[in-house]
Parts: C-alpha cells; structure tokens; sequence
C-alpha cells in the first residue's frame, strides 16, 4: 500500500493532516502513514471537553488538548503510542472498512502478537484493549485511524482522562492496567517504538512507493491546524450540553452552586447553600450566563463577588467552577 510519512508530534496539526488527506488527495488507491503525538488528549467529535476529560491535570502537565474528526471516546497518547490512519475510496464500506481494520490486526500477528478485532472499536490482545479506532466517511472515501499502545504511561492516561469522581478515576491505576495491554510486553524482539513503527510500516508498505506532498500541500496543513484543529471554537465550543453541581463551605457559609456548559459557554447558572451578603445571588449567576468557561473569563464576570458573598474573592469561585 502506498503511503506518507508523517513525523509531526504536534496533535492539532496531525488532526488537521488526517482531515486533508481524507479530503484533499486524490486516494486513487488507499494509503496509509504512521505518526505519533507528544503528551496529549485527543477527544471525539461528538464529546464534550468539559465532562470527558481532567482540564485542570492537562494545564498543569503542560499536555495538550485536540478534537478530532471523528466519534468514539477520550484517548490519552504519548510518544510511546503509535498512530495509523488508513484512507481511500470506498464504494462498499462494510467491506472496506473491515478489511482496512484487518490490515492493522494481520501485521501485528505477523509480529507475533495475539490480536483479534473485538467489541464496537477495539483491538484486543489476550483479552485486554491494545488499540481503539473510529472511522469518518466523507462523500465516497474512508478514513480509520487508531493507537498502538506500545509503552504508554498508563498513571499519566488515567489522570488525564478521569474527571474527578468518574469511574476511571474510582477503579486506579490496577485497574487500568487489568483492561489494558502494551504491546511492548507483547513484542521483546525490538528495542523501542521507533523500530516497532518502521517494523509495521514495512508490512503495511509492503514495497509501494511513497506520496510526496507539496510545499504547498504543506502549507494548506498547516493553516487548517490554527484557523479550525487549534481554535477554542473547534476544541471547546462544540462541546455539546454537561452539567455540573460543587459545593464548598466558606467563611461566608456553605456555597452551592449548578451550572451547564453548552457549547463552551456557561449557562443556567445557580447559586444555593447558607451563605451571607449583601446582594441577591441571583444577580450574578445572571451576569454568568452566556460566557465562555474558561478562568480569565469567569474571573471578569465575578469581579465584586464579595458583595453576594461575604468577604469572598473571585478567585475562591472561580477555582470552585474551574476545579470541578
């Protein structure tokens, strides 16, 4: 199969890559490219950022945040998971899309490991998940994508990708690890990622030319990463409807507050709980309404919050929204 190279670890524009190769080549034939991301999630088109994943543990690790194009859940990837997107035209997709799936699983046996497609998108080893996929069709061709977990840090995906209080988060890192394979334990004959990735790439090559791209090609990548794979618009704002309760006891009283997140904006915005002021709550979950969720933005809208809640100051309320 013929195929590009791909050595970006910057998970925006590799999100972008996908969607102009599904786009914008020709795929006469299908192809195929190997890539990597440096620490980052990578949520689903359909999911909502605030509710799938722990923003305050990726601002803090300095690990990035990107959607992509298409369904499915939250990943975690490091250096030590390899990427494969396959992409072509398809005129039968409950063909090709298999068969694509199957190209991936057959070189892994070649490799010597036990792996079977199993369940709605994974690839198990052994009974636990060393892969997940998803797929976008655009018009008449199909792109899959799916990790190869090789060496991944599995107490890093677990706090990444456990809200405070979700299951992940309930069931530890032993857990984690009982549901989950890395292939590295599967394949001692290679001493790292690099050489399982040129080791699978040959397989899947399989001899076929490479697809070079143009600088203009390029380019046309790179715009796409920071005009749509990069903006607050695509990460967060299409984040559909979640909603969230905290509560925490101040010097002023206990604060309860509920809120939901609608496309990256705060709404329905309610204050509760024993607290003393001198205004009415009411006035500034109003003033809430409608901004973006993020802490600068909140911060503004709380200026003055010590005149609804005794002595409190903006930044014990927003850390309480921000924390959750």
């Amino acid at each position: 199969m013929r195929y590009l190279l791909n050595d970006c670890t910057d998970a925006c524009r590799n999100m972008a890559f996908d969607e102009y190769v599904l786009e914008s080549l020709p795929l006469d034939e299908p192809v195929f490219y190997l890539w990597r991301n440096a620490p980052s999630v990578i949520i689903g088109l359909n999911q909502s950022a605030y509710a799938e994943v722990n923003l305050q543990y990726l601002q803090q690790k300095g690990i990035a945040l990107a959607r992509r194009v298409t369904g499915g859940g939250a990943v975690y990837h490091d250096l030590q998971n390899l990427n494969y997107t396959i992409a072509g035209r398809s005129r039968d997709l409950n063909a090709d899309y298999p068969e694509y799936l199957h190209l991936v699983v057959n070189a892994l046996r070649g490799m010597g490991v036990p792996a079977e497609l199993s369940g709605r998108n994974d690839i198990m080893v052994d009974g636990r998940k060393c892969s997940g996929y998803a797929k976008r069709v655009w018009k008449d061709r199909l792109m899959v994508h799916g990790t190869l977990m090789f060496d991944v840090d599995l107490a890093e995906l677990m706090q990444a990708l456990a809200v405070p209080g979700s299951k992940l988060d309930a069931k530890g890192i032993a857990s984690v690890r009982s549901r989950v394979a890395n292939l590295k334990e599967y394949l001692p004959q290679f001493g790292g990622i690099l050489e399982f990735r040129d080791a699978l790439h040959s397989i899947l090559a399989g001899g076929d030319a490479q697809v070079l791209l143009t600088p203009a090609q390029k380019a046309e990548i790179d715009a796409m990463a920071e005009e749509k794979f990069r903006s607050w618009d695509w990460i967060y704002g299409r984040s559909p409807t979640a909603a969230f309760r905290a509560s925490r006891k101040f010097p002023c009283g206990t604060v309860e507050i509920s809120w939901s997140v609608e496309h990256g904006l705060l709404k329905d915005v309610h204050f509760g709980g024993d607290f003393m002021g001198n205004l009415p709550a009411g006035e500034l979950a109003a003033r809430m309404n409608g901004i973006r969720f993020d802490h600068a933005a909140i911060l503004a809208a709380l200026e003055g919050a010590g005149n609804y809640f005794d002595g409190l100051e903006p930044g014990d309320l927003a850390g309480l929204l921000i924390n959750c």
